[in-house]
């Protein structure tokens, strides 16, 4: 693991499974002279179709094999993926994930400039563009098993399944979110806590709805925790970074991390009919104004991009805004958060 340095990747996720309405009306001998395996081919059947979040498709040309550009109003997709169900939809997909990351918002701001993904066919274009796009950190990121990450702005995965890919990019499309609006970079706890909000999803009639509550990857992971006795003290949790657990050799604590941030940001949204949203919603106001109360350095870090975050940093950052806004007693927080985990998984069953 490369000191001082956050990635964010994801492999395991659960979503629902939708279908694709056909316009009636494209001519069936064009349809049969199209081959949509070729970019030509995938731009005519995608112009066809009249998606409503799909403004525009073109030809991408590119070195890394035959794609197209697909642009919304908040996204430009490059893809090499062929794919006409999964292109289909990716279009609703990603401007329903747009809307989703606005609701963590007390109101929503505007994105002047598109937001960029990069989804690729093959793993192997996938390491060719990391390679390149991602410089000295390259070899970080392309441990990568399965799924996606965000450097630089841009969203980059590769296709591992519809309902897999469009988890990853629900998930890191948070963190390019929030990367590009807010004035300063998210704890931990709180910035991966939110992007697993993203994960689980179902489509509906041309967009997707997401479903925290139906996560049930990071769900069984929290009832195994639970049940094996191995949840994080919250104190601990807070200040915890992704490096630290994937770092280790104990894949539960990885699990034990990601599963309980993911309970946590739905404790501090759900817990007691929402009672603590209010207070979730203006620590995220006063992270995208640029309104934390932090000492001078740490406000520095939060605020410029270019200086690599720390462990120290996200230590101390994470646990100061908790008790800032959510509350100083960690002690009784914790027996109504670890209550709320039991309440949320007690259906969940965990295979033998």
């Amino acid at each position: 693991m490369v000191k001082n340095i956050f990635i964010s990747s994801f492999f395991l996720f659960f979503c629902a499974a939708g279908c694709l309405d056909v316009d009636p009306s494209v001519n069936e001998s064009a349809r049969s002279n199209k081959r949509l395996d070729t970019p030509e081919g995938m731009v005519w059947y995608l112009e066809s179709l009249r998606l409503p979040p799909l403004k525009s498709v073109e030809q991408w040309e590119n070195e890394y094999g035959p794609g197209v550009k697909l642009t919304t109003e908040h996204y430009n997709i490059y893809t090499t993926l062929l794919e006409p169900l999964m292109l289909s939809q990716i279009p609703g997909f990603v401007e329903s994930a747009y809307r989703s990351y606005q609701s963590q918002l007390p109101s929503p701001i505007d994105t002047v400039v598109k937001l960029d993904i990069y989804l690729f066919a093959e793993r192997m274009e996938w390491e060719i563009f990391t390679r390149e796009f991602a410089g000295q950190y390259a070899n970080l990121y392309l441990k990568i098993n399965m799924g996606a990450y965000y450097l630089n702005g841009s969203c980059v995965a590769y296709n591992i399944g519809r309902e897999r890919t469009f988890s990853v990019i629900g998930h890191e499309g948070w963190h390019q979110f929030n990367s590009r609006h807010f004035q300063y970079r998210l704890p931990s706890w709180l910035n991966e806590g939110i992007a697993m909000l993203f994960e689980a999803n179902r489509y509906d009639r041309g967009l997707f709805v997401f479903e925290p509550a139906n996560n049930m990857q990071r769900l069984g992971a929290l009832k195994r925790t639970l049940m094996a006795g191995n949840m994080i003290p919250l104190s601990q949790l807070i200040s915890l970074n992704p490096g630290e657990v994937l770092g280790s050799s104990q894949e539960d604590s990885a699990a034990a991390f990601y599963s309980q941030s993911y309970a946590l940001i739905r404790f501090l949204r759900e817990d007691d009919y929402g009672r603590r949203r209010e207070d979730y919603h203006r620590l995220l106001y006063d992270g995208l104004m640029g309104n934390w109360s932090l000492p001078a350095r740490l406000k520095e870090i939060a605020a410029n991009r270019n200086i690599p975050l720390t462990i120290g940093w996200n230590r101390a950052v994470g646990t100061m805004l908790f008790e800032d806004y959510i509350g100083e007693n960690l002690e009784k927080i914790e027996k109504d958060y670890v209550t709320f985990c039991k309440k949320i998984v007690f259906n969940v069953r965990i295979a033998n």
